[in-house]
């Protein structure tokens, strides 16, 4: 039986190749490697409200926490510059030795956060070297997605290809879980002070032992069977960028794989994850680990879906199922986004309560007012009201009269932001019902699911072995990196300047229906690709060992 150079079967119907553990070990280790760099690519984002104002001046905490979402924004910027330079390192040199460079840098920049020296200590300097290591954080993500789905997908037989790499595209879904669970058992066992103080440093410490497990499982694999042959042969690639995207017959397939796919995919991956989770904390005021908890089940409960919809894309097609999700997820994010607000207990009935319990306060306490509170409240009276000029409002709530003043305001039966503030401050929020929080981001993890369970294998089809890791990189990187990671920033930005609650979801609604117009329309479904055919004609050609 004829086997590659990198001691693989030379057929995905070699008896040989079918056995489990081949496979399943192929699987292990890559999807190892990438869960550590998930998790330690989003403690930045879930610890983001928590080291806001140890990088930044405390004086100013929307600056704060607006600036360290940028700040995490930055590393999904870069991952597209990441797939290229490591796109091109792995269809030249090979994609184990690249994805065990990008699991190293990825873990010396985590493990260097948890070092930085924060603003009161070096001033200007720390969130420069914050920045400084987010980058190279980004850049390391960006080649490492690319080259552990390319491993798998070029191991797998042609038939189950959407099943197996289904796997690796758990990882990021656990690689956030993982993190959260970190950084809940740390704050609990720590208590809330000292974990802001610095225990907020030990889930970026601890990941330093995850990486150099992962690196020694992963040094023991062999290279791809169809990437050693292709090496073999000769015909590996000399300039896979220049071929990449320097002529317009695989350039089109970037540009389709980018609008028709990845860009909806992404923005559909970070609304049911991560800013779900920023919103349960940010928007709608619910208590750190009560917000960590609903998320936490949602993945859990969520989790096998991603195996379950990249197995059905080998049977009906990998297209109609991405497309779904994101037709789905654009007319379903506002019905589910006001519902998440009735079961956080903003419900008409429980506003109403407060806005007629305030009003007698607010009658008797007005007149303990300080002349400057008293002007604050003067001037921003009428702007707490919903979508009415919030930034006014929020820079007079400190006064717990003008918190109690922005209840008292509020529409009849609505909600907004500025609320949110005004009962926190005045210590009046209402108790969410957790179960159907739970519920509703299942839903949105759900159709996180549809999209992103097939994503790997249809990427995979729709380039040559050649340059494969490079052309599959960049479109998935750019879609998730820079549609999909720019979209906590854009919302919160949109929210806080227009007061509007559901603003942040015009975004990815715009993208995702985009994502489907295009996709429709101009995409084939890539399931009946057979990427071992190429494995045969330099088989038959004689070249391959």
């Amino acid at each position: 039986m004829a086997t590659s150079t990198a001691g693989a079967p030379s057929h995905p119907h070699d008896a040989d190749y079918t056995k489990s553990y081949n496979i399943w070990s192929v699987i292990g280790a890559s999807s190892a490697g990438t869960l550590i760099e998930w998790y330690d690519f989003y403690i930045f984002g879930s610890l983001a409200t928590v080291i806001s104002t140890y990088f930044f001046p405390k004086d100013n905490e929307a600056f704060a926490t607006i600036a360290t979402l940028a700040t995490f924004a930055t590393g999904f910027v870069v991952r597209p510059f990441g797939a290229i330079i490591f796109g091109r390192l792995g269809d030249i040199v090979g994609r184990k030795f690249t994805f065990l460079l990008t699991l190293l840098l990825m873990g010396g920049s985590t493990f260097a956060i948890g070092l930085l020296p924060g603003f009161a200590q070096v001033g200007a300097l720390a969130p420069i070297l914050l920045l400084t290591l987010r980058l190279l954080q980004g850049l390391a993500l960006g080649g490492e997605y690319g080259g552990a789905a390319t491993y798998i997908a070029e191991h797998c037989p042609d038939d189950k290809r959407g099943y197996y790499t289904s796997f690796i595209q758990t990882t990021a879904t656990l690689g956030l879980f993982v993190s959260l669970g970190v950084i809940l058992i740390t704050r609990q066992y720590m208590g809330e002070a000292s974990f802001k103080e610095w225990g907020w440093r030990i889930p970026f410490l601890i990941s330093i032992a995850l990486v150099v497990i992962s690196y020694f499982i992963r040094i023991r694999m062999q290279e791809s069977p169809m990437f050693a042959r292709l090496k073999a042969s000769g015909k590996a690639s000399k300039n896979p960028i220049s071929e990449s995207f320097g002529n317009w017959f695989n350039l089109k397939f970037v540009l389709l794989a980018l609008f028709g796919a990845t860009a909806g995919q992404g923005v559909v991956w970070y609304t049911g994850q991560f800013y779900a989770y920023y919103y349960l904390q940010t928007i709608l005021k619910v208590e750190y680990v009560t917000a960590t908890q609903v998320i936490s089940i949602a993945l859990l409960i969520g989790t096998p879906f991603f195996i379950l919809f990249g197995w059905l894309s080998d049977r009906i097609g990998r297209k109609w199922i991405i497309m779904a999700g994101c037709a789905i997820a654009v007319v379903s994010y506002i019905p589910i986004y006001q519902n998440m607000i009735g079961a956080a207990g903003y419900t008409p009935e429980y506003i109403k309560s407060v806005k007629d319990s305030t009003t007698a306060v607010l009658n008797k306490k007005i007149q303990l007012l300080s002349p400057v509170a008293a002007t604050a409240t003067a001037e921003t009276q009428g702007f707490f009201s919903f979508m009415l000029k919030p930034d006014k409002a929020i820079s007079a709530r400190k006064d717990i009269v003008s918190a109690q003043k922005a209840i008292a305001e509020a529409p009849e039966g609505g909600f907004s932001p500025i609320v949110a503030v005004a009962m926190t401050e005045a210590k009046l929020l209402p108790k969410p019902d957790t179960a159907m929080l739970v519920f509703w981001v299942v839903i949105q993890v759900l159709f996180v699911t549809m999209v992103y369970g097939p994503i790997a294998a249809f990427l995979v089809e729709l380039f040559p072995t050649k340059i494969r890791y490079t052309s599959m990189s960049l479109p998935y990187h750019i879609g998730n990196g820079v549609f999909g990671g720019l979209l906590p920033t854009i919302g919160a930005f949109m929210v806080i300047n227009t007061g509007n609650a559901f603003a942040g979801l015009w975004y990815p609604m715009i993208v995702a229906g985009i994502t489907f117009v295009i996709g429709s329309i101009l995409i084939r479904d890539t399931k009946d690709k057979k990427l071992w055919d190429e494995m045969e004609h330099l088989r038959e050609e004689g070249k391959a060992v």
